[in-house]
């Protein structure tokens, strides 16, 4: 998406996203050989500490995971979703980083999902997010900013293909930021949207 300036900082996009994982060869495996993303610098930290390895996920941009020999085990719901999109909830702790999304060409997202399903990987069913009570549809039509699939790693990391659909306006950005102070608000909201589901 063009058109929106930071007055405060020239940015030019995400140098890279650090991750943890358990076992780098089979991250290596999963990121160069499942998803084609080129390794391009592999770092062995010094006294024994692990390794931090970078693949390129396009436009100057990378993916990088380290793996520490004595990290602690990943704990679903916590670090990281529990549930795929549209199978459970995907709440994750303060702090936490939810998911990565890789940015495509929307058109693409048919086709990429069957490459996919065809290598093995679970993949979610195309999601459609629009502005509807829901912010999902079945139907693609002209509310729809972005298209997406979801799927899993194998450290359990939720990543997303995601292809914006439409520039973005003014009208996309009213919602006022909810606070602490929201919080109870919110909870009960989720409550009662639970107990209508369960009728």
């Amino acid at each position: 998406m063009t058109g929106h300036e930071n007055k405060e900082f020239t940015l030019r996009g995400v140098n890279h996203l650090a991750l943890v994982c358990k076992d780098m060869a089979r991250t290596v495996d999963f990121y160069s050989n499942t998803l084609g993303m080129p390794l391009i610098k592999t770092i062995e930290l010094p006294d024994g500490l692990g390794q931090h390895f970078f693949f390129d996920i396009g436009k100057g941009d990378a993916l990088a995971f380290f793996w520490f020999p004595d990290a602690p085990e990943n704990v679903p719901g916590l670090v990281a979703p529990a549930h795929n999109v549209g199978e459970g909830p995907i709440t994750t702790a303060q702090a936490s980083m939810n998911h990565v999304a890789f940015d495509i060409d929307a058109g693409e997202i048919e086709g990429y999902r069957d490459k996919l399903l065809a290598k093995g990987v679970e993949v979610s069913e195309i999601v459609n997010h629009d502005d509807s009570p829901s912010g999902v549809t079945r139907e693609l039509h002209e509310g729809v900013f972005v298209r997406s699939i979801y799927f899993f790693d194998p450290d359990g990391v939720l990543l997303e293909f995601a292809g914006w659909t439409r520039p973005f306006g003014p009208d996309d950005a009213t919602d006022p930021p909810a606070s602490e102070t929201d919080r109870s608000r919110y909870l009960e909201r989720a409550r009662r949207a639970r107990d209508a589901a369960q009728r």
